[in-house]
């Protein structure tokens, strides 16, 4: 099971899409259990993974600490990628994953993040490969507006410093948009179509470029895999700041992602909150899965917006199928290792599909 552990609600920047920390009464900006009652939670699971996750979970780096020197697990952090030094080499190379935010290009990421963010995130990165962290390490994009998902994406590649790249679209939520229908017809289809061209071109040279949403859904399409991807509410639960157990990180004010608390639930009594309503119907459901459970029950968006995004999955979900003869093709002829398409290879807390 994937465990992400709120190590607080607060965070040190203040984004666009997301307007920084948690509001403090809801997500307390420090652990108020005992994390001697977590670490038994963990130790029940057999294969457990622990994702590190905030606010700015590297703003308590002294829990971070303790749970790595304590718990067996395999360990992944979501980071805004600016507090790296709060936690030491050693913890950082027993890292299997980190995910850093960066959006693209330094133009994209600090009009989204704030000025010069990009160049302090570039140079967390190069610190961890020099402190010898060897895991996954995967730029986490949040697209909006702005973003020109072909370049942004093309050019984290480019950089040669991120193993994997993964997008998440800020929409089902935000009210930011100027012209959500525009920009998916202008920019984003066309970028995709781009992206998908790219990827079967690395095929066909011997490589497998690193696009997480692009190796995710094929890898849902040939295997199929839980539903939503990132296993909210079935694979995955939330552990607060307090103690509650919840069916995902974002969901801190929903009545029905409370699935349990630290102080009393275990893994069997966790109850299972899955995917509702016509996606369970749907066609696209395997490589899709639902998308995410969050947006599922919420809907901010209302009726139509939701439809709106299931449209754009599945446009997404489709170009991406298009890749399926191209990998059988590279896999037999051997052009490329075949465990590179395997992504992910355990629930590293990404989405999947954007």
């Amino acid at each position: 099971m994937l465990h992400f552990v709120l190590t607080t609600g607060k965070c040190n920047l203040r984004c666009n899409y997301c307007g920084g920390s948690f509001p403090e009464h809801a997500v307390p900006f420090e652990i108020t259990y005992d994390l001697a009652q977590l670490e038994r939670f963990i130790e029940a699971d057999p294969a457990p993974i622990v994702a590190f996750y905030g606010g700015e979970p590297l703003l308590n780096p002294k829990a971070i600490a303790r749970i790595m020197d304590t718990v067996k697990a395999k360990f992944v952090i979501q980071t805004n990628g600016t507090l790296v030094e709060g936690l030491s080499p050693e913890h950082w190379r027993r890292m299997d994953a980190v995910l850093m935010s960066i959006d693209g290009t330094e133009k994209t990421t600090d009009a989204y993040r704030g000025n010069g963010i990009y160049r302090r995130v570039m140079k967390s990165a190069r610190a961890l490969r020099e402190w010898g962290f060897n895991g996954d390490l995967i730029a986490r994009m949040a697209v909006s507006e702005r973003t020109d998902i072909y370049g942004d994406v093309m050019h984290l590649i480019g950089l040669g410093m991120f193993d994997h790249v993964h997008w998440q679209l800020d929409v089902g939520w935000s009210d930011a948009w100027i012209d959500f229908d525009g920009w998916v017809e202008a920019s984003y289809k066309p970028g995709i179509r781009r992206l998908v061209a790219r990827f079967r071109k690395g095929l066909a040279d011997g490589s497998v470029l690193g696009m997480v949403p692009i190796l995710g859904i094929l890898k849902r399409l040939r295997e199929g895999g839980s539903s939503p991807p990132c296993g909210s509410g079935t694979e995955s639960f939330a552990i607060m700041p307090d103690g509650v157990i919840r069916a995902c990180p974002i969901s801190y004010d929903a009545e029905w992602a409370v699935a349990g608390n630290i102080k009393q639930s275990t893994l069997a009594t966790l109850p299972r909150k899955g995917i509702l309503g016509e996606c369970l119907e749907c066609s696209h459901l395997r490589g899709c899965g639902g998308r995410c459970l969050y947006m599922n029950r919420e809907r901010f968006w209302g009726e139509e917006g939701f439809r709106k995004i299931c449209a754009l999955t599945k446009y997404t979900i489709d170009e991406v199928s298009t890749l399926i003869e191209a990998v059988d093709e590279a896999k037999r002829g051997k052009l490329v290792d075949i465990e590179l398409l395997d992504y992910p290879p355990f629930n590293n807390s990404t989405e999947i599909v954007p």
